[in-house]
């Protein structure tokens, strides 16, 4: 197998798993095989290169490229003279998700506290649904980290890189 030809199945090996990782996070399958072939291939695609590259329907692109513009995750681009529309990562798109999270994160957090507010005083439940709320307490921190850490300098994190040379070589 060539060198090139090993990349083709990296490639198509990392869509389908952030399709599969998508999926499990509630998405559609094909919105996280759309999302992971922005990731791997840093370009902007075409709406029917996405179409024929992932081999789905057009429609299933439409569904699944609304889902990631509403999630703020692509962004649609035009190019001069062109009719069609292009997509290409939304800057900062892990920042993106995280706080997607964080807010689920804290309104889950407060379904919890008003549960917890409605009990009687010597409800055997009370500890219980502290401790619950307390985790996504400490869920919410640890995102918070995760945000600060997207957010420092030294941390590349725009979704959408220049071109940049292919050679993957390491020169340690």
């Amino acid at each position: 197998m060539s060198a090139e030809q090993s990349l083709d199945v990296i490639r198509s090996e990392f869509i389908e798993k952030t399709g599969l990782i998508s999926q499990a996070e509630g998405l559609p399958r094909i919105a996280g095989r759309v999302f992971g072939m922005l990731i791997f291939d840093g370009d902007m695609v075409s709406f029917s290169d996405l179409a024929t590259g992932l081999q789905v329907s057009r429609a299933s692109i439409s569904t699944s490229i609304r889902i990631l513009e509403e999630r703020g995750l692509v962004k649609r681009m035009t190019k001069p003279g062109e009719r069609q529309d292009y997509f290409q990562l939304a800057p900062n798109p892990y920042a993106t998700m995280l706080t997607g999270i964080q807010k689920r994160t804290l309104a889950t957090r407060s379904e919890i506290a008003d549960t917890i507010s409605k009990l009687p005083a010597n409800a055997s439940a009370a500890d219980r649904l502290a401790a619950y709320a307390d985790f996504y307490a400490s869920l919410d921190s640890a995102i918070k980290l995760a945000l600060d850490e997207l957010d420092a300098p030294t941390t590349s994190k725009s979704g959408q890189h220049p071109a940049a040379s292919k050679d993957l070589s390491d020169d340690r």
